[in-house]
């Protein structure tokens, strides 16, 4: 079986930054599973998936666009230190969900100062190209109701609580 829309994939991944760093991985723990041709993992990625079989490993440098997007500076902007005082002290790093423009979000504090507080809605790694190391663990068919969802259910079915 051969990677292709409207499957299951379970892959294992390590993520690393330009400097070889791993940012993410899942290595030895439950494989991450999406239905491919939906847009559930970056583009760049699922692009690179297409005609691959059961088994495969491959590396792979997915740019900036094609991963978490370019960094854009519209998604930063600064909101009276006041708004969120009920949150004790705040420090630069943190991540906060806030309400954006579209819903809630997560954002990141980048500054604080005497009387702001600096967030970014950027996701941590936008503007950052991606190197994935990859092995394909599983392919199966979607059934219909991952189809109607829009993603892979788990062992034992999915449950909306």
């Amino acid at each position: 079986m051969k990677v292709e829309d409207r499957k299951v994939i379970g892959i294992e991944y390590t993520l690393k930054d330009k400097s070889g760093e791993v940012v993410d991985t899942n290595v030895g723990d439950e494989s991450l599973f999406f239905i491919q041709g939906t847009g559930s993992i970056v583009l760049g990625l699922e692009r690179a998936m297409y005609g691959r079989p059961l088994g495969d490993s491959f590396e792979i440098e997915i740019k900036a666009a094609d991963g978490y997007g370019e960094f854009d500076e519209k998604k930063i902007r600064k909101i009276p230190k006041s708004v969120v005082k009920n949150l004790g002290e705040v420090t630069p790093g943190m991540m906060l969900q806030a309400q954006g423009p579209d819903g809630m979000e997560v954002v990141t504090v980048t500054k604080v100062t005497e009387t702001e507080v600096h967030l970014d809605s950027n996701h941590p790694m936008a503007g950052k190209d991606l190197f994935f190391a990859i092995r394909i663990a599983e392919i199966r068919d979607a059934t219909e109701d991952e189809l109607a969802h829009g993603h892979a259910h788990g062992p034992g079915g999915h449950h909306h609580h």
